[in-house]
């Protein structure tokens, strides 16, 4: 397929681009420069530029790095709300990238791009080839955008870490002329999900200089999960069967007699089942006889209704673009923008476990009927009887943020004389703060005491602690009735709302230079060269409340912040060459080869050096055939390397279930007679930096391969027809260690590294799942992109344009663990699972764009295959149904429909724009909430409010 960027008087475009799929062709790229009408003796004269994906200039648009560019005007056209909302319709885009819709997990507002599904920390994201300080691209303002160019290949060699899917790189407006005021508005079908979108855009252009400014406002509102079907409970699918289970961790709560004494077996027995909870109506203190056998499709909680499908947002952004010619040789630019945006995620009233959450309900606490233990004392570490509660009275938790986000990068630029080398120095500095208040938490202190001993004392008051040793300040807690009235004041008197907050700053200093060597009988040899040096730091606080010791542990019932505080600095060089070999031979119209190589010396992991090799070969005009070997690599970021134990709430299923023996390490505690049943689908999760778990971590190193074709026929003016096909392998890969992994891995060898990292209760249930980073496996990914664009000449109806870009998915295999001969590979190639994401085999884009005088029209359609959920491979340890082990859920093919209409009316320099999106009403598959984390389907993958109207109007004066 024939790419050609968008002529731009200089292109630092460091660009990059890459193979397959960007918005599928909302409209055909646009060509840098008009050739002259056929016989008119007319000459062009092309100017050298930047090939996305290199740091070379070169005549050529097209070259081995495969690119695919969407200009301001087809991000409009679209109709989204944000950048983050256009990039992951890409067929690129696969496995868990973060939307607005990710609300238990999410909430910030941001939107995270994951090329080939390697995940965010993967992609690099570039503006005007500068990396950006935040992988939010939402915080990027879509007024100050030229065009977007996407590179799915590989290009350590040239951008260093982190470019290992690939590079998507904004490129801003350099020239821009006049007033612009838009206007957006939308609401989804069902009359909720309403969005505000509001920009005012300025330029001018001068003989020596420009400048682009400008303000945005963007603001969308919260969607319940209650307000769809298929999110509005919480369904398990259990044995076959759709289940309202919900939490065990219910307002009557779910009492638990399983910690193998002689008491809590009688109790058990007293009962006629281990599993208790209490009666509706009752008030005040409780006996043994106000409870009933509890039954989960009865009994447990639907936290659902309180969920969030889409979280609200509110943003705010400033932009200034700016260029000075001081000198025919000098340009000096300066590009800098704001962004602060207010968001939040809102889930169900707090839960609260007592070996969870590691506090202990006394057997001589005065409301506690049975007379045993439950929970965990925190302070010898033993585990007694499981009690889940939930207090509803308080209301849902809250996750408010507010990000700031600031970056700025002048530069100057210019040549050598009247040679053909070229220069550019830049600086690069970025701040991004956050601050998290969270409230609707419980001070564990304060808990932990009411629910001790207690005891009636003679003035007719219930105190905490015993005769004659009254526990001052303490007020006893009925934690068996929670929800009662009683229990209110003595709860609100123990809430606690901790804050978090923190600063991540990026420092960078960059020098470059390009031109031509020397010349060889088939063209000039050109060469780039640079040098970078580049530091970042990050520090975040939290109250002392909610800071996590080394085992997880903190003042706040449920989870734990952590602390970070962290830097590094690199220094980098590069060269990059480009040697015409041979051109204007029979069946060999042109044949160049580029090689690069990059030097990397972290202070944190060391020095890597990384290098490519690309070939262009032209056997006629008409025909690229193109091929890209390259060595990357990731070296870990502050996160990674810094961050202290902090709580998070996994979901998984338990290979113990149904457990009779045979590992009694990876089900320790957990009684063989099969009766073992999880009770919830999540669980508590430990996660934690290299550091704080006494690991080294080194750079995650690999190749990626590219190898394809271009096809633009002379006989058929219009068409371009590409493919390639690309593999990435990864060694030493640097991943937090999801808790089903570990389970799963350590349930099929009991000498696993990861066994250490369970750590169950007295009666076998899950206390927590320790999930550290380290470097521990591999991943093998392969598959094909391919695209055909088709711009009709004009006709009497107007000029249509169509396109489609697809990718098929191969293969996605994840090795946990190499120091385990016995490890399970993870086959995730047209599979879906909670640690790694969506991977079908086919995903698609395409688009039919229409235009005629005043008028246009588009209609895109995004095709997602056929994926499935589980493993019949009862060694993958994978299954969509909690009861029964391989079972596969397959879910089939979706098709979104997407239209838009408009019409300019010139005299008033005003355009109209009116849209439906997903017009068919597609709802979102089900994938049960023992299988994903967020309204009982994968919020990453599928549209989840249903059909959305939308209306835009833009005037320019």
């Amino acid at each position: 397929m024939t790419f050609h960027p968008f002529h731009a008087p200089n292109a630092s475009s460091l660009s990059l681009a890459v193979a397959a799929v960007l918005l599928l062709a909302s409209a055909a790229p646009a060509v840098a420069q008009d050739a002259p009408a056929a016989g008119s003796g007319a000459t062009t004269n092309l100017d050298s530029i930047v090939v996305t994906g290199s740091r070379l200039r070169r005549v050529d648009t097209e070259s081995a790095n495969p690119v695919v560019t969407v200009s301001q005007e087809q991000i409009a056209a679209t109709g989204k709300a944000t950048v983050g909302d256009l990039l992951q319709e890409l067929p690129s885009i696969a496995g868990n990238s973060t939307n607005p819709n990710t609300n238990n997990g999410g909430g910030t507002g941001a939107s995270t791009i994951s090329l080939r599904g390697l995940g965010d920390k993967r992609t690099l994201v570039l503006v005007n080839g500068v990396r950006l300080a935040y992988n939010d691209v939402n915080a990027i303002p879509a007024t100050m955008i030229e065009r977007i160019e996407v590179l799915s290949d590989g290009a350590s060699a040239i951008y260093g870490s982190d470019a290992i899917g690939g590079v998507v790189n904004f490129i801003l407006r350099d020239r821009f002329e006049g007033v612009q005021f838009t206007a957006d508005f939308g609401t989804s079908s069902e009359g909720d999900g309403n969005r505000r979108n509001f920009s005012l855009t300025g330029g001018k252009a001068w003989d020596r200089g420009s400048i682009v400014a400008g303000v945005s406002y963007h603001n969308l509102d919260a969607v319940s999960a209650l307000n769809r079907d298929y999110s509005k409970d919480a369904l398990y699918l259990s044995s076959g069967e759709a289940v309202k289970q919900g939490s065990s961790a219910t307002p009557t709560g779910s009492i638990n007699f399983n910690d193998g004494s002689a008491a809590s077996d009688a109790l058990a027995a007293a009962n006629g089942c281990s599993r208790v909870t209490l009666n509706s109506g009752v008030s005040g203190a409780t006996g043994p006889g106000d409870f009933h056998c509890y039954n989960a499709a009865n009994d447990s909680y639907n936290y659902q209704p309180y969920n969030l499908l889409q979280t609200p947002q509110e943003r705010s952004n400033a932009f200034a673009l700016a260029t000075f010619r001081f000198t025919d040789n000098i340009e000096g630019y300066v590009n800098t923008w704001f962004s602060k945006t207010e968001s939040a995620s809102v889930i169900a009233p707090i839960p609260i476990f007592a070996n969870g959450d590691n506090f202990l309900v006394s057997a001589d606490s005065y409301y506690n009927p049975f007379g045993v233990n439950f929970g965990t004392d925190r302070t010898t570490g033993v585990s007694y009887n499981d009690l889940n509660s939930r207090a509803t009275v308080l209301g849902n938790r809250r996750y408010e943020y507010k990000t700031d986000n600031f970056q700025i990068s002048p530069g100057l630029r210019g040549g050598f004389g009247s040679s053909s080398w070229q220069w550019d120095v830049n600086l690069n500095y970025g701040r991004v703060k956050q601050t998290s208040t969270n409230y609707g938490f419980l001070d564990y202190a304060s808990f932990n005491q009411a629910v001790g001993p207690s005891f009636l004392d003679v003035d007719g008051t219930v105190k905490c602690g015993s005769a004659g040793n009254v526990i001052a300040g303490c007020t006893p807690l009925n934690i068996f009735n929670l929800n009662d009235a009683s229990s209110l004041g003595t709860l609100q008197s123990m809430i606690v709302n901790p804050v978090v907050s923190s600063v991540y700053t990026v420092k960078q200093a960059e020098a470059n230079a390009n031109g031509d060597l020397f010349e060889l009988p088939a063209g000039m040899v050109g060469l780039a060269v640079g040098v970078s040096y580049r530091e970042e730091k990050s520090t975040s606080k939290a109250d002392a409340l909610w800071t996590g010791d080394e085992n997880g542990l903190c003042g706040v019932i449920e989870f734990c912040a952590s602390q970070l505080t962290g830097s590094f600095d690199v220094k980098e060089a590069y060269a990059e060459a480009l040697f015409p070999l041979l051109k204007d031979l029979p069946g060999i119209q042109s044949l160049n080869v580029s090689i690069g190589t990059r030097f990397s010396d972290y202070s944190s992991v060391g020095s890597k050096t990384n290098s490519k090799l690309s070939i262009e070969y032209r056997p006629v005009q008409d025909l690229l055939l193109r091929g890209t070997v390259s060595e990357v690599f990731r070296a870990p970021n502050i996160n990674e390397l810094y961050s202290g134990v902090v709580g998070d709430a996994p979901t998984v299923n338990d290979p113990c279930n149904g457990y009779t023996g045979g590992n009694d390490v990876a089900c320790a505690n957990v009684p063989t007679d099969g009766s073992y049943h999880q009770a919830d689908g999540q669980i508590s999760g430990k996660a934690s930096g290299a550091e704080v778990a006494g690991y080294q971590l080194k750079p995650e190193t690999g190749k990626s391969y590219d190898v394809g074709f271009v096809y633009d026929p002379r006989w058929l003016e219009g068409l371009s027809i590409s493919a390639d096909w690309w593999r990435i392998d990864l060694e030493d890969t640097i991943t937090g260690v999801s808790a089903q992994t570990v389970l799963n891995q350590c349930y099929s060898n009991p000498a696993s590294a990861f066994c250490a990292l369970i750590h169950r209760n007295g009666n076998g249930t899950i206390n927590y799942v320790a999930e550290p980073t380290v470097n521990l496996g591999t991943l093998a990914t392969r598959g094909v992109d391919f695209s055909v664009n088709y711009r009709l000449h004009e006709t009497p109806w107007g000029r249509f344009t169509a396109g489609l870009n697809g990718t098929y998915l191969e293969r996605y295999d994840v090795l946990p663990d190499t120091t385990d001969p016995s490890t399970v590979t993870i086959r995730n190639g047209g599979m879906y699972t909670y640690a790694y994401g969506n991977f079908p085999r086919w995903r698609g884009l395409g688009s039919l764009s229409w235009n005629k005088d005043d008028w246009s029209a588009s209609w895109r359609v995004r095709y997602i295959g056929k994926t499935r959920i589980g493993s019949s491979d009862l060694d993958q340890g994978l299954s969509a149904d909690t009861d029964e082990a391989g079972v596969v859920r397959r879910i089939g093919s979706f098709v979104y429909h997407n239209l838009q209409v408009g019409y300019t009316v010139a005299p008033w320099h005003t355009a109209f724009e009116l849209g439906v999106d997903n017009v068919t009403n597609k709802q979102a598959p089900l994938y049960y909430a023992n299988n994903g984390g967020n309204g009982n389907t994968d919020v990453a993958t599928y549209d989840v409010l249903g059909r959305f109207y939308w209306a835009r109007m833009s005037i320019k004066f």
